[in-house]
């Protein structure tokens, strides 16, 4: 080694820390303040689902945290299907490990469901999805769940009582058949977009008096990108099974813990509440849909035929498994396997080769 690379060595010191190096700090600060003011909102359910598990029978509240498990298996496995119909090969693993952080993310965190999409949206990238194959996904499995959650409610309420109304559950049931035909078409065949979106274009560009032809680049570039996903009927198929199976496990998860507070409900009325609850919880006043869950939930299992005490019992057993074990095992993975992980978006739209 010469003189003067020796002196430059030696001059240039330990490297220096990058401006922000405290940003990350401030974030896992913040994050544990949150997460210390939630347990001590919840302290008293705490207390109350402790006692409940304690004289609770094990081996039910044991069946509900593995229907629990199973309900984010199918959740993450949708993901993955979906992203691979779109020629993005995810390991199993991966996508399971990715699905429990962002779920952890969306139930603990005030605007949790904005930033569990951020954090799913860029692994997608990094895993080599384009801005629009990921975006498009989370659109689908979104639509999925909600056609999964109508189609359980109407079945539902065709048991409860369609005689009153049968027509009106029909026609709604065509609507979603229509909706899921429709997706089904508009992902295996982006083309029959063409012509419409040049059209809405063409009086857009009329409007803001533009040249016709003003974004159209722009627009079959995010088609030629649509047509990576190659979606066909039989994916579709096993993609809406696999969001059915969610609600399905979803549900033996409460019902178990039916069982497990000692109760004997009706199946069909805690598949109400559980349909209820998941309506309940979707709105984003709290995170995890907390309180609103434990008000709906409550006076449904005791429509189900649950005393009070049980139902109470038995909300506390499914709250704790479903929100908190759920979310207790995706912060455990978001630390240890994502917590790193920050890429400017330069790099994300870098080629995947490139990296």
């Amino acid at each position: 080694m010469s003189h003067d690379a020796a002196a430059q060595l030696v001059g240039a010191g330990p490297p220096t820390r990058s401006r922000y190096w405290w940003l990350r700090w401030a974030i896992l600060a913040v994050v544990a303040v949150v997460l210390a003011v939630e347990v001590a909102l919840v302290w008293d359910q705490l207390a109350q689902a402790w006692h409940s598990l304690y004289t609770a029978k094990w081996w039910w509240v044991l069946a509900a945290a593995a229907a629990a498990m199973a309900s984010m298996h199918f959740f993450g496995d949708i993901q993955r299907k979906l992203l691979r119909s779109a020629g993005v090969p995810v390991r199993q693993w991966r996508s399971q490990a990715a699905f429990y952080a962002g779920n952890s993310l969306s139930t603990t965190l005030p605007g949790g469901p904005v930033l569990s999409a951020t954090f799913i949206y860029r692994q997608q990238r990094l895993w080599g999805a384009s801005p629009v194959v990921a975006s498009w996904q989370l659109v689908m499995s979104g639509a999925l769940q909600v056609i999964s959650l109508a189609l359980l409610a109407l079945g539902s309420a065709f048991f409860l009582g369609a005689k009153q109304n049968p027509f009106s559950l029909v026609f709604t049931l065509a609507g979603f058949v229509l909706l899921i035909v429709l997706a089904q078409a508009v992902a295996s065949r982006p083309e029959l977009l063409d012509g419409t979106g040049v059209r809405v274009l063409s009086w857009v560009n009329y409007l803001r008096a533009k040249p016709t032809d003003h974004g159209l680049h722009r627009w079959r570039d995010l088609l030629n990108q649509l047509e990576a996903v190659k979606l066909s009927r039989r994916q579709m198929a096993v993609a809406l099974t696999w969001s059915m199976m969610t609600l399905v496990t979803g549900v033996a998860t409460l019902l178990f813990a039916c069982y497990a507070a000692g109760g004997r409900p009706s199946v069909l009325g805690v598949v109400v509440a559980y349909a209820a609850a998941r309506a309940a919880g979707s709105i984003p006043l709290m995170p995890g849909g907390l309180l609103m869950v434990e008000a709906v939930l409550v006076p449904g299992l005791v429509s189900a035929g649950m005393p009070l005490a049980a139902a109470i019992s038995a909300m506390l057993i499914y709250r704790l498994i479903s929100w908190i074990y759920i979310a207790a095992i995706g912060w455990v993975v978001f630390f240890f396997m994502f917590r790193a992980d920050f890429r400017t978006d330069a790099e994300l739209d870098a080629p995947i080769g490139d990296e």
